[in-house]
């Protein structure tokens, strides 16, 4: 039998591609609004994003000033006024749920794997967003649950978040469920708070400088299977 009966995923980054959303968003809602796109917008933005999503896990941002300041942010740093803000950003959300890749074919790894373990979504991601890109995904209607931090009252990586996910699972046992993510911060940290087994997802190779423990690194998805181990 497999040492673990249920896995949370982590969406984006890990199931789904986000960095492949956010381009498509950000040039969409720079169109809709005529706005030029320099050589620098992209990589100023993700870093500027990244940074108010590693505030939010700490509880520094709200996500409402998260979905705004981000913006503000950026278009001082771009030198830009003038830009309805708040406008922005919901025409942002909308492109951003609006599409959606996958990352190792994760829809056909979490088909095969569904009725063998449990499969749970945890993210922080805006709620209309992420159940959107799940719904058209079709991820929606394999995985056992979906967790949004918005709906959950909290953010990964706070224990007081897997707390309330781990209450909604049917018969749940920390020693038989592992995370699986991209991020350190979030993921892997919350899977350390949590006291259940981490999968850190590196494709990128990144190095770990953290004193977190990762149970499991992988590069592709897959190697999931060899995780879990359903064969025994």
């Amino acid at each position: 039998m497999s040492r673990f009966d249920t896995v949370l995923w982590d969406i984006d980054q890990t199931l789904l591609d986000f960095n492949l959303s956010q381009v498509y968003a950000l040039k969409e809602s720079f169109q809709l609004f005529n706005l030029e796109m320099k050589d620098n917008t992209l990589a100023l933005y993700a870093d500027i994003n990244h940074t108010y999503w590693r505030r939010h896990e700490l509880g520094e941002v709200s996500k409402e000033e998260l979905l705004t300041g981000r913006f503000r942010t950026l278009f001082k740093e771009l030198r830009v006024s003038g830009v309805d803000i708040e406008n922005f950003a919901a025409v942002y959300q909308k492109a951003l749920g609006s599409v959606f890749y996958f990352r190792d074919d994760s829809y056909t790894l979490c088909d095969k794997l569904k009725g063998k373990v449990r499969q749970y979504a945890v993210t922080n991601g805006v709620t209309a967003t992420q159940k959107n890109k799940l719904h058209l995904s079709g991820l929606d209607k394999i995985l056992d649950g979906i967790f949004i931090s918005e709906e959950i009252g909290c953010p990964k990586p706070q224990i007081e978040y897997f707390e309330r996910c781990f209450a909604r699972i049917p018969d749940f046992k920390k020693e038989r469920t592992i995370i699986v993510g991209d991020s350190l911060s979030s993921d892997m940290q919350g899977g350390n708070n949590a006291k259940i087994a981490c999968c850190w997802y590196n494709p990128e190779d990144k190095e770990n400088t953290t004193a977190l423990r990762i149970d499991y690194q992988i590069k592709n998805l897959w190697e999931v299977e060899k995780i879990l181990d359903l064969s025994s």
